[in-house]
């Protein structure tokens, strides 16, 4: 028997966050419950799947229903610890026996289609991404390989509430209309790894350059991506939601010079997170990287304050009771924040793309602009 101090100790250690499956996963598992039940007429209440490195994973498959030559399955996405919009949701496939060689991927209810070009699939295609496909294709070929099984297969992808959904995500923007992607590069969810919301900005910024748009803005958020939207008047298509993640956007941009072609980025977002990137910081969130006073008050420092502000800056709460210091006494210290930030975008972002960055206080005004 372990004694209460240690029963406490125990219990209060931080456990592992659990990965979870993408789902790109859950539809490769629908598509072999379903080929199973349809071929060899065998309906498993869990499958195996082999994930694209090789690691193989088991799903729960909930439910079989079979209509007009059709057997429909389905199974519940677990992305473990990760806040993911589809944690929890039904994801389901539709599969049909056909006479044709080949494999053709259709949307069901809850999955969009690619409206827009810049994506990696063609406009008018189901939003199932290139390696769920791959996974399901190769899945399927090999259990019609097990069954003698020459023709082919019609596998129509859906989620349930998938529509509902999707307007939580970025896929209205980026030209998938309908319903859901179905997404996955490894199969394994990571938590809070973010790289969905990674991947979403990249081809976001890609949408918006191959649909001809040679001025786009990436914001921080809702109130910052308003003020620079009204200021210039762009369409949502040039908009670019970063969130946090500012260095996926200069990164994409130098990894991909040759390819995308572009006249100017704007920044725009609040004063605090500007700080952050001022100091060459690129992941803005607070858990990678947090307001530095010290480095506010050197910088009011060298722009001519009085010892007893700079003090007080050290002294203070928050950046924005910062830049209310500073601006009671004639200090301007945003345009400041934002030359040095925009000294670090450049240091990334290639020559031939201008560069702006406009800091926002929290009632949504700029408070400071440097451009090129």
């Amino acid at each position: 028997m372990w004694p209460e101090s240690a029963d406490k100790t125990k219990a209060e250690e931080p456990k592992p966050l659990r990965s979870g499956l993408t789902t790109g996963c859950c539809a490769t598992a629908c598509c072999i419950a379903a080929a199973h039940a349809q071929l060899g007429n065998t309906q498993s209440s869990v499958v195996s799947v082999t994930l694209p490195k090789g690691k193989i994973v088991e799903l729960n498959i909930k439910s079989y229903q079979e209509t007009d030559f059709v057997i429909r399955t389905c199974t519940i996405k677990d992305a473990g610890d990760d806040p993911d919009v589809t944690h929890g949701a039904e994801v389901f496939v539709e599969l049909k026996l056909v006479s044709t060689t080949g494999i053709v991927f259709k949307a069901a209810k809850g999955v969009g289609t690619v409206t827009r070009d810049g994506l990696a699939l063609a406009i008018g295609e189901p939003a199932i991404n290139p390696v769920p496909r791959k996974m399901m294709i190769e899945h399927l070929e090999k259990i019609a390989q097990q069954y003698a099984y020459l023709g082919g297969f019609e596998v129509s992808v859906g989620v349930e509430r998938g529509g509902e959904l999707a307007l939580k995500t970025m896929n209205p923007r980026l030209g998938i209309i309908g319903g859901l992607s179905i997404l996955g590069t490894t199969g394994i969810v990571r938590p809070f790894s973010c790289a969905a919301y990674i991947a979403s900005i990249h081809q976001g910024i890609d949408v918006a350059t191959t649909n001809g748009y040679r001025h786009i803005a990436a914001s921080t958020g809702n109130s910052s991506e308003t003020v620079i939207r009204d200021h210039y008047q762009l369409p949502e298509i040039a908009l670019i939601e970063m969130g946090d993640f500012v260095g996926a956007v200069f990164k994409h941009l130098k990894n991909n010079r040759q390819r995308i072609q572009l006249d100017k980025l704007s920044i725009c977002g609040g004063f605090g997170k500007m700080t952050k990137l001022a100091q060459g910081h690129l992941d803005l969130h607070s858990k990678a990287s947090s307001i530095d006073l010290d480095f506010l008050a050197e910088q009011v420092k060298e722009l001519g304050a009085s010892t007893e502000l700079v003090e007080q800056v050290k002294s203070a709460n928050t950046s924005i009771e910062v830049l209310k210091l500073c601006q009671l006494n004639n200090i301007d210290l945003a345009r400041e924040i934002c030359q040095q930030a925009l000294a670090s975008a450049r240091k990334i972002v290639p020559d031939n793309i201008e560069l702006e960055v406009w800091a926002i206080n929290r009632q949504g005004l700029v408070v400071g602009k440097a451009r090129e």
